[in-house]
């Protein structure tokens, strides 16, 4: 298949590893992967209250806030103000992470990868006008942020996403998405 749906409908919300909120899983490497085996993973966090994010011991992240007003995260005694909607940051996963919200509850994509391996994957935001060709190596995936997207015939709402992996498609979007260039499926 060249470009895999993966509906929003259809993710379960579980706990953070530490309990701390729920996360939804997008997509991750291998299939079918735990919190302490996965290659890479993406998700979508809800964060509703102040406290500690989870420790993951070797893994990078980049963070992007989608909804909310923001929050002061201490990432490692290194306070980061995130307040910019749909500005990724990137940050060690292994080091004490604690959020305080600004004012109320946020979502946050999130893409976290082993350290080590291959190169980073790359997170970008777009608001596709003109339409965006999207390159099939390494693999991509496209989470619709805001609005719709159109992806290989394929109608995408808020949250759905789709993995790219075989040939280049062309994306047309009404409004802005997460295009996340994945490291190789091997």
């Amino acid at each position: 298949m060249t470009v895999q749906p993966l509906p929003a409908a259809e993710r379960a919300a579980v706990p953070w590893k530490n309990g701390g909120g729920v996360t939804r899983e997008i997509a991750a490497w291998p299939p079918g992967a735990d919190m302490g085996d996965f290659v890479w993973r993406v998700s979508l966090a809800d964060v509703d209250a102040d406290g500690p994010f989870s420790a993951f011991a070797g893994v990078d992240r980049i963070l992007t806030m989608v909804e909310g007003e923001g929050m002061n995260l201490t990432v490692g005694g290194e306070r980061r103000r995130v307040d910019t909607r749909y500005a990724p940051q990137g940050f060690p996963g292994d080091l004490p992470t604690d959020c305080r919200l600004l004012g109320g509850p946020v979502v946050n994509l999130n893409v976290m990868w082993r350290r080590g391996g291959e190169a980073a994957p790359a997170v970008t935001i777009t608001h596709s006008r003109p339409p965006l060709t999207l390159p099939a190596d390494p693999a991509v995936l496209v989470v619709v942020l805001d609005g719709t997207a159109e992806l290989s015939g394929l109608t995408l709402g808020r949250y759905d996403a789709a993995l790219l992996t075989d040939e280049d498609a062309v994306l047309h979007a009404t409004g802005r998405i997460a295009v996340i260039g994945l490291m190789s499926r091997d």
